[in-house]
């Protein structure tokens, strides 16, 4: 679905009180039928992720950012997914490399800084972080924004291969309207829900 509306309509508000970075104002958000409230935190954000507009990148390398994601209890719990050993000894899995390859990017992006990327391959390392550890739902704020065409198309379509990979969706935001028409199904107006 593609949340669409002029800047400063709440659509980034919207997608960080669905994972309760900011506080529900009115009303209740439920996510497999039960209240936002009632899910233990990281438990619910281990199922949804939500991707920031201006990605985050932790000192180390790539591999070293991908790594932390993994070594989050939530994510090493029984029933999570990821296999234990994954967490403590992660290496160059063929999930990682085959996104990669998607993306455009060779192997020897994982030892790049991570601190020392441009803000569009910062985009690409969130992206990647999420995906791996499996999410159901992924909250995309401007996920492609600091990218170019081409690299925008190869991450439409690694998103298109992960939705067809299982149960999965995602809300998007995007002032590309093209896009929004593109790659999303549905679209929520935010402008039409206000009195």
């Amino acid at each position: 679905m593609g949340l669409v509306a002029p800047s400063g309509a709440g659509k980034t508000l919207l997608l960080r009180s669905i994972v309760l970075l900011d506080p529900v104002q009115e009303g209740q958000i439920a996510f497999q039928g039960k209240p936002l409230r009632d899910w233990h935190l990281p438990s619910l954000r281990r199922q949804m992720v939500y991707l920031p507009q201006r990605a985050t990148a932790f000192p180390g390398t790539v591999q070293d950012n991908l790594q932390q994601a993994l070594q989050l209890k939530v994510n090493q719990a029984q029933g999570s997914g990821l296999a234990q050993d994954d967490a403590k000894q992660w290496r160059a899995n063929s999930r990682i490399l085959h996104w990669l390859q998607q993306l455009g990017r060779g192997q020897d992006f994982l030892q790049l800084q991570a601190q020392q990327l441009s803000g569009g391959e910062t985009q690409i390392l969130a992206l990647l972080r999420a995906l791996q550890i499996d999410p159901q739902v992924l909250l995309l704020d401007e996920p492609t924004a600091s990218l170019d065409a081409e690299t925008t198309d190869k991450v439409e379509t690694l998103l298109q291969d992960w939705l067809q990979a299982g149960n999965r969706a995602f809300l998007l935001t995007s002032h590309d309207q093209q896009q929004i028409q593109r790659f999303t199904t549905r679209t929520l107006d935010l402008t039409e829900l206000r009195p």
